[in-house]
């Protein structure tokens, strides 16, 4: 029988923290609308938010990797998963799961009855894509997508801020470019047993996969671009040079095309950016540049 310590520790892994990076989509909000700097309950909020989504990311991934445990147990990486490997029991699992929602969605509406909502609505998406959605072709990367828009509307309503609608767009691009970028990794990690273990990929092929890719990265480019230079978003955040950091956005989706046909890279989008130097820097100065244009403002 498995001790204490050794379930907690399978249960941690679990919840997949190495990829709570994505859930820091709630924090554009934060930026974007200007209220860095106008008192410490924002950022408070925000941090908040950031904490109730790594929360329910990590219930649904509880959720996923029970419904998944078979198929995972077969794959060449994701057998030494705790659930897939028999470390954690499926049963104590989701109560587990359903304990930390609950908790995770009290702690939202502490915060805001908006960020309670975005909550709920994120994590029945999420578990309808584990149990449903994952099987369906292109609503399983749309899902996703989706996914991604929530965690930037709750950090939205966290702060009291609307977001452009072009800001929206960009986001949901740019997490459509980067599904459909895992999808590509696991067609070409499992070949031709890649259907045996999901289904789903036999509906997809490399090949139109790349035109999928290529259509949407095109496309999160051009509409970052609209939304930099958009009189509109001057007018909002107090600064006409946002288009400064379009060559940042360029580099990174290229560099993520690299990784992803030369690497053999795509599989896990947080783990590559923290594993890619490059990558990361581009990440940061993008972060550090559009800090400065938004907060310290020359034109």
């Amino acid at each position: 029988m498995a001790s204490g310590a050794s379930v907690t520790a399978s249960f941690i892994a679990s919840l997949r923290p190495e990829q709570w990076s994505k859930n820091a989509f709630v924090f554009a909000g934060l930026l974007f609308g200007g209220r860095l700097t106008d008192g410490p309950q924002y950022l408070g909020a925000a941090i908040a938010a950031f904490a109730v989504f790594c929360g329910l990311s990590g219930a649904v991934y509880l959720i996923n990797d029970v419904t998944d445990r078979g198929a995972d147990a077969a794959h060449p990486l994701k057998r030494g998963r705790p659930i897939a490997a028999g470390d954690l029991a499926p049963s104590v699992a989701l109560a587990g799961s359903a304990g930390l929602a609950l908790a995770c969605l009290a702690g939202a509406f502490a915060v805001s009855r908006q960020l309670a909502l975005a909550g709920a609505a994120y994590l029945v998406l999420l578990t309808l894509y584990s149990v449903w959605l994952k099987h369906v072709v292109i609503l399983d990367v749309l899902a996703i997508a989706v996914g991604f828009v929530l965690r930037a509307v709750a950090g939205a309503v966290a702060v009291d801020v609307s977001i452009s609608p072009w800001l929206l767009i960009c986001v949901t691009l740019l997490a459509l470019f980067l599904g459909l970028s895992k999808r590509r990794h696991e067609l070409a990690l499992l070949g031709s047993g890649a259907g045996g273990h999901r289904p789903i990929l036999d509906a997809y092929s490399p090949y139109l996969l790349d035109q999928m890719i290529s259509v949407v990265a095109a496309a999160t480019l051009v509409a970052y671009s609209v939304y930099t230079t958009s009189s509109d978003t001057a007018a909002k955040v107090g600064s006409s040079n946002l288009a400064l950091t379009i060559p940042f956005v360029l580099y990174g989706i290229f560099r993520y095309l690299y990784l992803l046909h030369r690497e053999h890279g795509g599989g896990s989008p947080a783990a590559m950016l923290l594993a890619d130097r490059p990558l990361l820097m581009c990440v940061g100065l993008w972060g550090l540049t559009v800090g400065v244009m938004l907060y310290r403002p020359w034109g």
